[in-house]
């Protein structure tokens, strides 16, 4: 009988704070499934052990800020037969595609005593604008049940179950009462599904951690918004938060003015 050879996973980060790395490690119990299911081969956060290329599924962290990882983001992409961003700097920038609305060298000029030794790139964007990219999952940070559900997807050869519905659906199926019926702006109906709606079930509004669900109307809810007695500048702000550079929010925000 032939070997079984087990698919090979790599994990890969680039501008992010690992949050969403740490969501497959806290997957716990699944966790020991997932190592034996597949050949862990190139994951840095949790081994030592990195084993070359070529992967059968790359999973990305963070965005692209400089012009190293613009060029190492396509070597990853060769060397991988599918590849799944994970979490809002993989899929939109992250909070550090602020960045993009003003001038980096500011930033920069701000933030480090000697500027001149510190070379990034001026924007701050989403994987999929320098290398195709299979499948993304969003999320800051991202949902451990959909990321195995993804995993789980491509090692079968299947599609992913991951719906594209608002954060509504899961407040509906949560019981909780809708926070704007209550006078509490939220970004919830244009907000893609997947954190269980958590703030709102604490009586807050949401935050849009999950980034723009499938075709948002954030027109609509901006007018709200605006009868609840938000700002312009509320308006502005809101959109530009862990997915400032996702284009649905993006827009939005660039329609309020500065």
């Amino acid at each position: 009988m032939g070997v079984t050879h087990r698919p090979r996973l790599a994990v890969w980060k680039f501008a992010s704070c690992d949050g969403c790395q740490l969501s497959l490690l806290d997957c716990e119990d699944e966790l020991l499934a997932v190592a034996g299911a597949v050949e862990i081969a190139y994951f840095p956060e949790a081994s030592s052990a990195m084993a070359k290329g070529p992967y059968d599924l790359s999973l990305v962290e963070g965005s692209i800020t400089t012009a190293h990882d613009a060029e190492r983001i396509h070597k990853v992409r060769r060397q991988s037969k599918v590849l799944v961003t994970i979490g809002a700097c993989a899929t939109a920038g992250g909070i550090q595609a602020l960045r993009n609305f003003a001038d980096v060298q500011d930033f920069v000029a701000a933030v480090y005593a000697s500027p001149q030794y510190i070379k990034t790139l001026a924007t701050s964007t989403a994987i999929s604008a320098h290398v195709k990219v299979d499948f993304e999952l969003h999320g800051c940070p991202i949902d451990k049940g959909q990321l195995l559900e993804v995993m789980s997807a491509f090692l079968a050869g299947r599609k992913p179950v991951i719906g594209g519905h608002s954060v509504c659906v899961e407040c509906k199926l949560r019981g909780n009462v809708c926070v704007m019926v209550q006078g509490t702006p939220c970004l919830g109906p244009v907000t893609h599904a997947g954190c269980g709606a958590i703030c709102p079930a604490y009586h807050r509004g949401c935050y849009g951690c999950f980034g723009p669900m499938e075709r948002p109307n954030t027109a609509a809810l901006a007018a709200e918004w605006l009868k609840l007695g938000a700002t312009p500048r509320d308006l502005r702000r809101v959109f530009r938060t862990y997915n400032a550079g996702a284009e649905p929010f993006r827009k939005e925000s660039d329609a309020h003015g500065e």
